[in-house]
């Protein structure tokens, strides 16, 4: 039987979280007063418009970026006591991060990206080349693990990137517009993706700007300057993203 959303364990909390920026003379504000839960499991999408905090929040929840003020805790550790060693196992263990240009390095191959997060945890070669090619394989790029990225097509790379997220196994997974830069056949066939991994288990946190999108996830996050603007839910299994 398949467990409620809200009986599920919280892996993010985030209790007024303040994100500021010193420019010259003035301060600017990313983020303001924000407080929200994500339980596990859960398939989150943040929206907003230009400017209104979603890339610096997706930041801080990935560990990437430390708020001014406020508390953070990722799965039970509070990000705040945490040294950067420390912080740097959290995130290699429990977030995996996918990005709208992929970031895949040009001159490695498809399989070579993937075992790059392996490296950190001094793993032997054997051990990470096994788990990047089963990585390529929950993605369907078995026969492209010799590639490189410029001899990959844009959803193909995406799904390399997908892959390299997923090789060290992180209960989390973190999308910066991970479909801005596919068209609508290619954006269908990685949501599908998505899908299939929110069905096996993985919170999955969306930054995007496409409504489509925002409606294809259980859940929507709206900000407006920094703050939480609204909090909603969509119908808790789509069908199909409509695009």
């Amino acid at each position: 039987m398949a467990i409620a959303a809200n009986e599920q364990p919280v892996v993010i909390d985030l209790c007024d979280i303040g994100k500021s920026y010193q420019m010259a003379d003035e301060t600017f504000y990313a983020l303001r007063e924000l407080s929200l839960q994500i339980r596990q499991n859960e398939y989150v999408a943040i929206i907003g418009p230009s400017g209104s905090g979603k890339s610096t929040l997706l930041n801080v929840l990935g560990c990437l970026d430390m708020p001014s003020q406020g508390h953070y805790q990722l799965a039970g550790h509070k990000v705040a006591e945490l040294d950067e060693t420390q912080l740097a196992i959290l995130r290699n263990h429990q977030v995996g991060f996918i990005f709208q240009s992929f970031n895949l390095l040009p001159r490695m191959t498809a399989l070579q990206n993937v075992m790059q997060p392996l490296v950190y945890r001094l793993m032997p070669w054997r051990e990470r080349e096994a788990k990047a090619k089963a990585a390529l394989a929950k993605v369907g790029l078995s026969d492209k693990a010799g590639h490189l990225p410029n001899q990959l097509s844009g959803g193909q790379r995406q799904r390399v990137a997908i892959a390299r997220a997923l090789v060290t196994e992180p209960a989390i997974l973190l999308g910066d517009e991970p479909t801005g830069n596919l068209d609508s056949k290619t954006t269908s066939d990685i949501m599908q993706l998505f899908d299939d991994l929110h069905a096996q288990g993985h919170t999955i946190i969306l930054v995007t700007h496409e409504q489509d999108i925002a409606d294809h996830c259980q859940r929507v996050i709206r900000l407006i300057d920094g703050k939480l603007a609204a909090d909603s839910r969509n119908s808790p299994h789509p069908d199909k993203l409509r695009v």
